[in-house]
């Protein structure tokens, strides 16, 4: 089952947030008032993500993304967005065993989701219900 800490480890840690975060409650206030940029660096090195890839899977222009590294805060609405991609990496890395293996898994289209590539369809509240679904099966061995 995945934890809350490993999505604020997916998100930088305490280093980067710059408070501990124990529970769900902390983690939503956190995202509610706006991560810091270095969260969605941080996401990017630890799944191997190119800035194209998380501007596509956040749904922000590159220029916007430009825009927050020189605020070096991102606003509440891309906060939530990038916590999507935090903790949905953070559960293929524990369901496959390794971030390099979510990494490959999350780029790669995938049968049980229509071919879609998993990461194209993180832009949507739905289709990440629809990557979560897969990775619970996966999780329990049901035929994906």
């Amino acid at each position: 089952m995945l934890r809350t800490a490993d999505i604020v480890e997916a998100l930088g840690g305490r280093k980067v947030l710059k408070r501990q975060i124990s529970n769900l409650n902390e983690l939503r206030q956190t995202v509610g008032a706006g991560l810091p940029y270095a969260s969605l660096e941080a996401v990017m090195v630890k799944f191997g993500l190119a800035r194209g890839e998380a501007a596509s899977a956040l749904h922000l222009p590159q220029r916007t993304i430009a825009r927050r590294k020189k605020e070096r805060k991102l606003r509440a609405d891309e906060s939530d967005r990038l916590l999507r991609l935090a903790r949905l990496g953070a559960q293929a890395a524990y369901v496959l065993g390794s971030e390099e293996k979510a990494a490959r898994w999350l780029r790669r289209p995938n049968r049980a989701l229509g071919n879609e590539v998993p990461l194209e369809l993180l832009e949507s509240d739905i289709g990440a219900r629809q990557v979560e679904e897969v990775l619970g099966r996966i999780e329990y061995g049901v035929y994906s």
